[in-house]
């Protein structure tokens, strides 16, 4: 309240000030010392906000708007052109020995005299292929079931309905496949789903029947998932994790997500921190290690942890280009010397680092953290502002560092084990089609209708990273025999 009055002060007021006397000016002083170094902070935060981009930060690339920040990615460049390289197979279209249709074109008369050729025998055939899709269209198939009086007893009889056969009027597993391909794989949203349909097939699916066929195929699905989430939480030994902001019925949920090379697992709820990962059911028990990006409600399970140093270099990308100072560039050097050390020992077959690479690596680690302590030093509060609850406000430089120096073991995993990934890249790109869902489809209006979504997608992102065709992976679902790597026990 001083420091805004101390803004208001009229020159009689000051001058009021100065004849009450040295003290009464000191403390005038001193509200515009508090209030500069308030706003300098505030300014300071606001100039960092505005500084951040997908380069430096966790910020999405769409966030960047159309004035991208130029390109300056750490990989160093492999000198190769771009496309496909020597050796690549490509996909080039080459004809077929066996087409489906033959259409002869003949030549009925000569192009010099025009003389008929009409009976003459062709000497040879010059061919060209065409690869097309034949126009479809829906087919109705009536079954039909008998029913006869027995000429000994009387009794009537009836032959049964084939079990998928349970209305008078149904739509069969392909068109329902195709439309939850539409509708949960390619994100189209349901009235678009249905109008791609009825330009296909000349006839329109609604959007209760879209919606009835997903959460069938879901129910088929759930012991799918519940044996995928319970071998990523026994028997993997490396485990993603991640999550997202998800807008469920007009709020903020959060999308969490379990998964390897080769399985994924999502669930959506309400919370993002413990107790939805809780909820979730894996990092409770889980038997490998958790790889994520230090989100601090990780830290509350007692499991071996891998940070992602994804994004450790960009927030020391953010603190080179917002607070220079030398151990960052040093740091980002290290880290990736590390990971090309380990790329290289992979390489040639090797399953770990030397010892005295080790011991090196980790001296000149705790060096640059030790220089980045020296450079900035633990906050103290500062008296002329009022006193807040929690702990002083520390710089980035110094929050990046308590991590580097609280969590050493974790960030250095991957040079430990070369099981452990340098980064979270893997969980990153399992929740990038739910973000992109959003943009395309807008929030869901149901808690069943996000459920629904996190099942398929799981298994279908489970079924692609198994080289198994999306569509078939839901027809299987839909036999009621729905695809699950060999490796994973049903239970």
């Amino acid at each position: 309240m001083l420091i805004c009055m101390a803004l208001d002060l009229s020159v009689e007021e000051i001058r009021e000030i100065y004849r009450q006397g040295e003290d009464a000016v000191v403390a005038l002083i001193q509200q515009l010392i508090a209030m500069n170094r308030a706003l300098e902070a505030r300014i300071q935060a606001l100039e960092d906000q505005l500084a951040k981009n997908s380069r430096n930060s966790g910020k999405p690339p769409s966030s960047d708007g159309y004035s991208k920040p130029a390109p300056k990615s750490l990989r160093k460049r492999h000198g190769r052109k771009s496309g496909g390289q020597p050796g690549h197979p490509g996909n080039t279209l080459k004809a077929v020995e066996q087409p489906d249709r033959i259409e002869v074109h003949q030549v009925k008369e000569c192009q010099h005299c025009h003389s008929s050729l009409e009976y003459v025998k062709a000497k040879e055939h010059e061919k060209r292929q065409v690869f097309d899709i034949p126009r479809v269209k829906i087919e109705v198939t009536e079954h039909q079931c008998e029913v006869k009086i027995c000429p000994h007893c009387g009794e009537k009889n009836k032959a049964d309905f084939p079990e998928t056969i349970t209305q008078p009027v149904q739509y069969g597993p392909e068109i329902k496949t195709q439309a939850v391909y539409l509708n949960q794989y390619q994100l189209i949203p349901l009235e678009r789903t249905a109008e791609t349909l009825e330009a296909f097939y000349e006839h329109r699916l609604s959007e209760a029947s879209l919606i009835a066929a997903s959460r069938e195929v879901a129910k088929q699905l759930e012991p799918v998932n519940q044996a995928i989430k319970e071998h990523l939480t026994e028997r993997e030994t490396v485990v993603h994790f991640d999550e997202t902001g998800l807008r469920l019925e007009g709020k903020t949920n959060w999308l969490h997500s379990a998964s390897t090379e080769r399985l994924t697992y999502y669930l959506v709820h309400r919370k993002r921190g413990q107790k939805a990962m809780d909820a979730v059911g894996i990092l409770t028990n889980l038997a490998g290690c958790a790889v994520h990006d230090g989100w601090r409600s990780y830290f509350k399970y007692n499991v071996r942890h891998g940070l992602c140093n994804a994004h450790h270099l960009r927030k020391l990308i953010f603190l080179e280009e917002r607070y220079p100072q030398e151990w960052v560039k040093s740091m980002i050097d290290l880290l990736l010397k590390i990971k090309s050390t380990v790329d290289r020992a992979k390489n040639n077959k090797k399953t770990e680092l030397t010892e005295t690479q080790l011991l090196d690596f980790e001296k000149e680690f705790d060096r640059l953290v030790g220089e980045g302590f020296k450079a900035n030093p633990l906050r103290e509060p500062d008296e002329s502002i009022p006193k807040k609850r929690g702990r002083v406000k520390q710089t980035p430089a110094r929050n990046l560092l308590e991590t580097f120096n609280t969590h050493k073991d974790f960030v250095l995993a991957f040079m430990y084990d070369f099981r452990i990934p340098f980064d979270n890249n893997l969980a990153e790109r399992d929740i990038r089609m739910m973000k992109l869902k959003q943009k395309i489809s807008g929030c869901f209006r149901t808690q069943q209708g996000a459920d629904t979504f996190c099942t398929i997608r799981g298994y279908l992102s489970t079924a692609r990273k198994n080289q198994l065709n999306i569509l078939d992976s839901l027809r299987l679902a839909f036999d009621g025999k729905p695809y699950l790597p060999s490796f994973v026990s049903h239970g």
